[in-house]
């Protein structure tokens, strides 16, 4: 088990905890939303996904960001997950990133959309 991100308490007053997938699913939202140059002693981590929310939205946009993010997966997670499908998508005002994934440990395939919200 491992702790859950972001931080915070179960209904039990204990640290939450979640599963070997939970845990993917959360590294991955760190990688995608972190904005390079954020970690002190990895300043080249991240995607800066949330620096782009007053940018203006374009599918130029969406494809720079896709190439980006999709190489940053591969160099982190790339021993934890088998990406099958990365893809960033411009429509009006929001940016849609969809992950399809299997997780190497399992073979369990995984499906994640991020858009908007950011960090849950």
């Amino acid at each position: 088990m491992h702790i859950d991100h972001p931080l915070h308490f179960d209904h039990r007053g204990r640290t939450a905890r979640t599963d070997h997938a939970g845990h993917v699913r959360d590294m991955i939202e760190q990688l995608l939303f972190t904005a390079p140059g954020e970690r002190v002693n990895r300043p080249e981590f991240g995607c800066g996904l949330m620096e782009l929310v007053f940018s203006p939205n374009s599918p130029e946009l969406a494809a720079v960001l896709e190439a980006t993010a999709h190489a940053a997966l591969l160099q982190y997670l790339g021993d934890l997950i088998a990406v099958e499908s990365f893809a960033v998508r411009a429509q009006d005002a929001t940016l849609s990133v969809r992950l399809v994934y299997r997780l190497l440990v399992t073979g369990e395939r995984r499906t994640e959309v991020f858009d908007g919200g950011g960090y849950r």
